[in-house]
Order: C-alpha cells, then structure tokens, then sequence
C-alpha cells in the first residue's frame, strides 16, 4: 500500500479586519473554497476534519471549537454526517499541525481524503487589549518567572532592557532580542533586516488575499514607527483575521480522479516536527532540527528547494530562518537577504505571499496559508509572483515560546508531480 499524500485543494480567504464575519462564516468561506479548488461539487466523501484555532476562547468559545464552527455545515448536509472534528491547538504552528494531522490519518491508512482548516479572528474592536494578553498564554503561564528570568538575563547581556509594552505583544520582545544577539555576533544591520521587510511588502502588494497591499522601500521601513530596537511596525506582523483550509487524499483516492483534477495535485513529500526547550542564544534553534528532519524524510538537501515561506513574524525571522533551514551558513542570513537572495528573482525565493509581515497573521490560520501560497507556486497559479519553473517547495512554521524557541516547530515539503 502506498503511504503517498496528495493535497488535490488549498484555499485561503483574503486576509483582513472582518468585523462582520464570525468564526463560523470564516469556517464556511474556507471550507467551501478548497472544495471549489478541488473541483468537488461536495465533501460526501470526506472522512474526517482537523481544526486549527488559538483564541477562540476570547470569544467565549474555549473547547470544541471547530465543532461548533462546523455546525451550519454538517446540519445543511455539505459537511459529512459523523465525521469526526479534531481540533488543533500548537500556537501559530496550529495550522501546519492540523495538516500533518490531516495527513497522518492519510499515511496510516485510516482515511482517504481529509481537511485541515483553521481560522482566526485576532482584531476585536471592543477589546483588543484583551487579544494581546492572550498571546501571553502561548508561554509557560505555571512558572512565568522562568521566561520572565530569562528575557532578564538576555536583556542584561544585549544592553536591552526586558521590559513588555502594552502595545505588543511579548513575543515581538524576544524577536527582538534574537535579532540585537545576531546584530552583535554576526554584523547583521537593521538596513538588512528592512531589505527583507521591504521585499516582503512589496510581494505583499501582487497578492489579493493580503492584509497590506502596498510597495514599500527599505528607507520607508526604517523610518516607520519603531515597536521594540530594532523592529519598526513594517517589520511586524500585524493582527488579522481569516481562514484557509487543504483537502489532502490517498494514492487509491488519487487515481480515481479525472486528469485535469490530477494535474493540480501536489504531494506532500514530507513535515518534520521538533520540540522547543530552553537553549542559549548561541544555540540553533528547534526549526533547524525540524528542517533536517523533513530533509531526511523526504530524501533531498536544502540545495533541492527551489522556493519557501517562512514564517516571519518579524522581518529579523526571515533573516535568521534562512540559515536554519540551510539555505545559507550561520551568520550569512543577514547578507543573504539583504542582497536580494530571496527576493522574486533571487536565487531562492522566500515569501513569495508577502510573508506574515504583509499577508498577515491570523495564527490557526497561517501554516494553511503558506500551504496555499505554496501550492499555488507549484501549479503554475501564482500570477504576478510567479516562482518560474518550481519543482519543491519548503513551508517553516513555527508556534508558541519556551525561552528563545518556539515549543513546536513544522516544516514541510511539497513536490511538483507533473
């Protein structure tokens, strides 16, 4: 038996501030817009949901999430009667979880086609204090003053005070610790990091479903408003909301569909996962492990990818990821960026969605919508930012915080199959 996984449909909404749509009306646009990219006229044959959200509980919906988003659906017959729903929770790795989840039923033998969908809704217009503090949560909220110690400890030997603003998130504060120790160690410069921003934003600007749709200059991002040194807004990933869902099957499902169908497919060579812990600054991070393990997986070297997405909730992210998905050596991506490497027609693009930064990060959501942005390059479908002639494909995405690492890490390779 064949433990091949093909992803036949992958869809994202635009992503934006939609106040007048409800997790359920997100759940709805996405679930019906990877059928339509299927080409199925209904999900009968679906044998089982993964769900991806983080803060559905600000809301008031604090378990079975995707269960009751899933309602409207079942009751009106477009989602099967009985299939299960299982919903996923790993931070802003959430959504690439949801798919390896997806995918793992595939593999076993359990399942012959299945979705993974996540949603987010990260802006409240009444209450988005109350957003920020629930990113809190994504670290160790039994023992805070391990990492509070930490960030301490980091902050004293960058010259950096650990000081958290109301206007952030904690997360931009270790971001931003990590690219001053990298800034000192390898000669990284701002202007680099702004380089890649820049870049981003202006991929940004060729993608319809982006939160920011506009050019911008590396100058234009330096001058922005600064959030915490050295990280101005357009280096930030801003809070948004949207959904994006992947329908994946088996070999045997495969061949029984029609060729234009098969055309589209795309095979998910492999995810590898790794596990975050407290390390040095010095150390590599969880991705970098996450990486070799997909690498080995999938039989190929960071030398084969011909495009990624990284995830870059800062633009210092993409910098730094580079490296440790090998795409460059430690303490080169600074360079590597900054001299347009990953831009479009760079040797190895990155962010070709216009990355978080620009797209956006609604974080169940957002390892879906790199899926989608990757999918789409592999098909040919990507429009003005089309990656000529892409063959395999790389997604990074990492989601919650134990001290300078994410507590889980995905990464994952897609291959071109025709």
């Amino acid at each position: 038996m064949s433990n091949n996984v093909y992803i036949i449909g992958a869809f994202t909404t635009p992503f934006s501030k939609w106040a007048d749509r409800s997790f359920k009306d997100l759940t709805r646009q996405a679930y019906m817009g990877v059928l339509a990219d299927a080409g199925l006229e209904n999900g009968e044959r679906i044998e089982g949901a993964w769900f991806g959200n983080c803060l559905m509980s600000h809301f008031g919906q604090a378990m079975i999430g995707g269960n009751v988003s899933f309602i409207p659906l079942v009751r009106e017959g477009l989602f099967p009667d009985r299939a299960p729903i299982i919903n996923v929770e790993a931070g802003c790795s959430t959504g690439t979880l949801a798919l390896h989840g997806a995918a793992t039923a595939i593999r076993a033998g359990d399942a012959d086609l299945t979705v993974a969908l996540g949603v987010e809704k990260l802006v409240d217009p009444k209450n988005q204090s109350g957003v920020f503090r629930k990113f809190s949560q994504g670290l160790d909220c039994l023992d805070p003053q391990d990492w509070q110690e930490e960030y301490k400890r980091a902050g004293e030997q960058l010259g950096m005070p650990f000081e958290p603003g109301p206007d952030r998130t904690v997360p931009m504060d270790t971001y931003a610790m990590q690219a001053r120790y990298h800034m000192s160690r390898f000669g990284t410069t701002q202007e680099q990091i702004a380089a890649g921003a820049a870049k981003n934003h202006n991929n940004g600007a060729l993608n319809p479903n982006a939160h920011y749709r506009f050019e911008m200059t590396p100058e234009q991002v330096l001058n922005d408003r600064m959030i915490v040194d050295p990280l101005t807004r357009s280096m930030c990933a801003p809070m948004t909301d949207g959904a994006a869902a992947t329908l994946v099957c088996s070999e045997g499902f495969y061949q029984t569909l029609p060729q234009e169908q098969k055309d589209r497919a795309i095979r998910l060579r492999a995810i590898g996962l790794a596990g975050g812990k407290y390390r040095s600054l010095e150390d590599p991070s969880l991705t970098a492990t996450a990486a070799r393990r997909a690498y080995d997986r999938a039989g190929i070297s960071a030398r084969d990818i011909d495009l990624a997405e990284v995830h870059d909730a800062t633009s210092f992210c993409e910098v730094y990821q580079v490296e440790m998905m090998g795409f460059c050596q430690p303490g080169e991506g600074g360079e590597f960026v900054g001299t347009g490497e990953t831009a479009l027609t760079g040797s190895l693009p990155v962010n070709t969605s216009g990355g978080l930064v620009s797209k956006g990060h609604p974080i169940g959501a957002t390892g879906l919508s790199m899926c989608a942005e990757l999918v789409s390059q592999l098909r040919g479908e990507a429009g003005a930012r089309q990656v000529h002639d892409a063959a395999l494909a790389l997604q990074e995405n990492g989601g919650g915080i134990i001290g300078f690492d994410e507590a889980l890490a995905a990464v994952a390779i897609y291959e071109r199959i025709r």
